[in-house]
C-alpha cells in the first residue's frame, strides 16, 4: 500500500471515531484466550530476525509509577498494564528527563539528557539534525504512524521526523458517563478517539510491518469514566480513576491486536513522560521541578510471547534508555549520539537468573523553571540519581540543593545533606559538570513564533503561556 493511499485514507478515520467508540465499548477482555506463546531467553535473542515483527509504543501523559499494582499500589487501577509487565520485563526504577512534555519527550526520542537536546523552554524546536527512531524504522521498512493528542509533541516541534503520517486526532465531546476531573484541562476531547484511529489503521495495515506511536491524554485530563469512578472523589483519587479508565483503553488496544490476529507479532513498548505531584512537598500539578513524584515513571516491555514468570529489573534506569534498548532488540543502528544505553543486556541476564548488572551511572532529570516566560532568565533546575540517593540543586532566585535517601526516606522528602557531604559534594560537582554540556547539533535549536491558536490550543491542556 502506498504512502498516498494511506495518507488519502487518514481523514476517514477522525470521521469514523463516533462509530468507534461505540465498538470500542463492545471489545471482549482477550486476557483469557492469550494468543502469544510462551518465549524464553532464545526468542528474545533471536527477536530481530522475525520479518513479521511490529512495533507499538504507547505513551501515557503523567503517569506516576507509584499509582499502578505493579509498582505495588495498593488500589487496583492498573489490571492491563499489570498483565503486561507480568509476561514482559517490567523496569522497576526508570526516571523520565524531565517533569513536562516537550521536554522529556525530546530527550526520550534523541536520547538525550535536556542540556543536549536543547529542548528546554516552550518555544524551542527540537534540531532537525536529530535522527529519531521512527527515522530509523522506516529506513528498516517499518511504516511509521504518529497518533498523539498532546501539542508539546506536534509536527510543528519537530517531533513528526520518520513519520510517514503524524496525526493528532480530531476532537470528539465527552460521552454523557465521561466526566474530567481537572477544571484547568479545557481540551474536549479523549483517548477514545485515538484508540478508534489505531483501529482504523489496523483495518488498512494489521499484516504489514509497522511502528506505531500512541501518546494518550486521558490521565493528564483526569478523565474518568461511571464505571472507571471507583476510588473516591478528592484530586487524588480522581486520578486514580483516570488511571483505571486509561488501563481500559489500553485494554482495547491489546483486544484490537488480538481480534486482527498480530498480537503474536507485536513487540508493546509502554512507558510515560513525567508524573504528576498531590502535595507531597506543598505543591500540586508538574512541570515546576525535578522530585520524585513528577519524575519516576513505569516502563514495561512486552513481546510478542509471554515469559513466565516475567522480569523485574530493579537498578536505576532511565527514558533515555527506552530507544537504544528497542533498537537493539530488534539490531537496528543505534542512536547517535545518545546519552542512553541499551537495557538488553539488564534483561538477557535477569533471564539468566543473574543480577543485572548496574554501571554505577549518574542519571539526570533537568527543567528550566522560567520555560514558559520570555522575558525570565533561564533558571535549571537538575537532579541527579545516583543509587539510593537524589541530589537536587535549583538555581531559581539563588543556588539552594536538597539530597535525598530513598532507602532510608522512601517518599524523599528529608534533607540528608548534613548526614552525607561527601555524597553531596559528589553530586553538586556532577550536576555543575552536567550543566556545562552542550547540544551536539552543529546550530542551535531555533525557536518556534507560536500564533495564538496554538498557544490556545496548550492553554487548553493546563499550561499557563504568555
Amino acid at each position: 500500500m502506498s504512502n498516498r493511499l494511506l495518507r488519502a485514507r487518514w481523514p476517514w478515520f477522525a470521521a469514523a471515531a463516533v462509530l468507534g467508540l461505540v465498538y470500542l465499548g463492545t471489545l471482549v477482555e482477550f486476557k483469557p484466550a492469550d494468543p502469544r506463546p510462551k518465549g524464553s531467553i532464545q526468542d528474545i535473542e533471536r527477536l530481530s530476525q522475525r520479518k513479521d515483527l511490529k512495533v507499538l509504543f504507547i505513551l501515557v501523559d503523567m503517569l506516576r509509577a507509584d499509582r499502578l499494582s505493579a509498582w505495588g499500589y495498593t488500589r487496583n487501577t492498573s489490571p492491563t498494564i499489570d498483565w503486561l509487565a507480568s509476561g514482559g520485563v517490567r523496569f522497576a526504577r526508570q526516571l523520565s528527563q524531565s517533569s513536562w512534555t516537550k521536554c522529556s519527550m525530546a530527550s526520550l526520542w534523541t536520547s538525550l539528557y535536556p542540556q543536549r537536546s536543547g529542548v528546554l523552554r516552550f518555544d524551542q524546536v527540537l534540531s532537525s539534525e536529530a535522527k529519531l527512531p521512527a527515522e530509523i524504522l522506516h529506513d528498516a521498512g517499518f511504516r511509521t504512524v504518529g497518533l498523539f493528542r498532546n501539542g508539546w509533541v506536534a509536527a510543528n516541534f519537530g517531533f513528526s521526523q520518520g513519520f510517514e503520517v503524524y496525526h493528532q486526532p480530531a476532537p470528539l465531546p465527552l460521552t454523557p458517563n465521561e466526566r474530567r476531573g481537572n477544571p484547568s484541562m479545557r481540551e474536549p476531547a479523549s483517548d477514545a478517539s485515538a484508540v478508534e484511529a489505531f483501529r482504523s489503521f489496523l483495518s488498512v495495515s494489521a499484516h504489514e510491518r509497522w511502528f506505531v506511536y500512541l501518546h494518550m491524554m486521558d490521565v493528564h485530563q483526569y478523565t474518568y469514566d461511571e464505571k472507571s469512578a471507583i476510588f473516591g472523589t478528592q484530586i487524588s483519587d480522581i486520578y486514580d480513576n483516570s488511571v483505571r479508565r486509561e488501563d481500559g483503553l489500553i485494554d482495547a488496544v491489546v483486544a484490537l491486536l488480538a481480534k486482527a490476529g498480530v498480537l503474536d507479532q507485536t513487540l508493546i513498548v509502554f512507558s510515560a513522560d513525567h508524573g504528576e505531584a498531590f502535595n507531597e512537598r506543598g505543591i500540586e500539578g508538574h512541570a515546576r521541578n525535578v522530585f520524585q513524584e513528577v519524575t519516576e515513571v513505569p516502563f514495561v516491555i512486552a513481546f510478542p510471547f509471554r515469559l513466565e514468570p516475567g522480569l523485574v529489573i530493579r537498578t536505576r534506569t532511565e527514558n533515555v534508555d527506552v530507544w537504544p534498548t528497542v533498537l537493539d532488540l530488534l539490531k537496528l543502528p543505534p542512536l547517535q549520539p545518545s546519552d542512553g544505553r541499551s537495557l538488553v543486556p539488564q534483561i538477557l541476564a535477569a533471564a539468566r537468573g543473574e543480577t543485572p548488572p548496574s554501571d554505577g551511572a549518574n542519571a539526570f532529570a533537568q527543567i528550566d523553571q522560567t520555560w514558559g516566560q520570555h522575558d525570565q532568565t533561564p533558571a535549571p533546575m537538575v537532579a541527579v540519581a545516583s543509587g539510593d540517593f537524589r541530589y537536587v540543586l535549583s538555581t531559581r532566585g539563588g543556588r539552594s540543593e536538597e539530597l535525598f535517601d530513598h532507602r532510608s526516606d522512601p517518599l524523599e522528602t528529608t534533607d540528608v545533606r548534613d548526614k552525607n557531604p561527601e555524597v553531596t559534594e559528589r553530586l553538586r560537582a556532577a550536576a555543575l559538570e552536567y550543566l556545562e554540556r552542550k547540544p551536539p547539533w552543529s546550530e542551535r535549536p531555533r525557536d518556534l513564533d507560536l500564533d495564538e491558536m496554538e498557544k490556545g490550543q496548550l492553554r487548553a491542556l493546563g499550561y499557563g503561556l504568555p
